[in-house]
């Protein structure tokens, strides 16, 4: 993953594009009708089920709309909640909490429904050393804070992006002729460009999985779309030699079984595309 600098660095750009698009040149509605001296206070009221995610972020929201704008707490990341409860309130000039409304709304609500679903995949693989694991199959523009809600929901990152790690595909490898000159090439790559990153490879068969292994310095195999059976001959193969990580088409139907096949990781891309957002309401008090 990146480092937390870039990751922050993330979040400013989503926090400023979102208000550049939102905003624009002004909240007419509220600068026509709201005196500008105006004050109060609203709740984030929650009507739904699940696990609550992006009180952080809403908080870094509030700050770059209106600095004087004060949120207490009353519910943190990561936690339960379910219908009715109060996240939290925020008080200061009525216009900058209007301001800032949809955003904090549209993330939240997308954050909490991400860490929801990751939770339930977490509980899922209890009593197993197998962890879940998100894709790049994110909304352009709010990665950061998809992979930001997976973790708060229990879950870990892959990698952030195209240039954070080294992930070997079939395309890659049918294109660079074969597993083991992709292995090189990458390898010669990295030592040329002084790149300090891991290297994952893809294998889509028990052959491939040796072929990786007669290579050095693999960090991760991923075993796709493999059968249980195959899943757990795969994991024999590799033993202590990397680690190991299964995907393709995985769901809460099979994602325990898997587990039991002994992989270290399982990648779904459903944590993050396949999910619908938390039910939750900024109201005025």
């Amino acid at each position: 993953m990146i480092s937390k600098e870039q990751f922050n660095n993330e979040l400013d750009l989503i926090i400023k594009n979102a208000i550049r698009e939102d905003v624009g040149n002004g909240d007419h509605t509220s600068l026509s009708c709201i005196p500008a001296d105006a004050k109060g206070t609203a709740k984030l009221l929650v009507k739904d089920n699940g696990i609550i995610a992006g009180v952080e972020f809403a908080k870094q929201v509030f700050k770059y709309v209106d600095a004087g704008l004060q949120v207490e707490t009353f519910i943190n990341d990561g936690e339960k909640v379910k219908y009715g409860d109060i996240v939290f309130h925020v008080s200061g000039k009525s216009q900058s909490i209007l301001m800032a409304e949809r955003l904090v709304l549209n993330a939240m609500q997308r954050m909490s429904a991400i860490a929801t679903k990751t939770a339930f995949f977490a509980d899922l693989l209890k009593g197993t050393k197998t962890k879940v694991l998100d894709t790049r199959k994110t909304t352009p523009g709010i990665r950061a804070l998809e992979k930001w809600a997976v973790r708060i929901g229990g879950g870990e990152n892959h990698r952030f992006a195209l240039y954070d790690m080294v992930m070997i595909k079939d395309n890659h490898i049918d294109f660079a002729g074969g597993i083991t000159a992709a292995i090189t090439k990458t390898k010669k790559y990295l030592t040329e460009k002084n790149l300090d990153i891991k290297i994952i490879v893809e294998a889509r068969s028990l052959a491939e999985i040796k072929e990786i292994l007669t290579n050095k310095g693999v960090y991760r195999i991923l075993i796709d779309n493999f059968n249980y059976e195959d899943t757990k001959k795969a994991v024999a193969l590799i033993g202590d030699a990397c680690l190991t990580e299964s995907s393709g088409g995985i769901n809460e139907e099979t994602i325990r079984k898997y587990a039991e096949c002994g992989v270290d990781f399982i990648s779904s891309g459903a944590l993050t595309h396949s999910v619908y957002n938390m039910d939750l309401s900024l109201k005025a008090l």
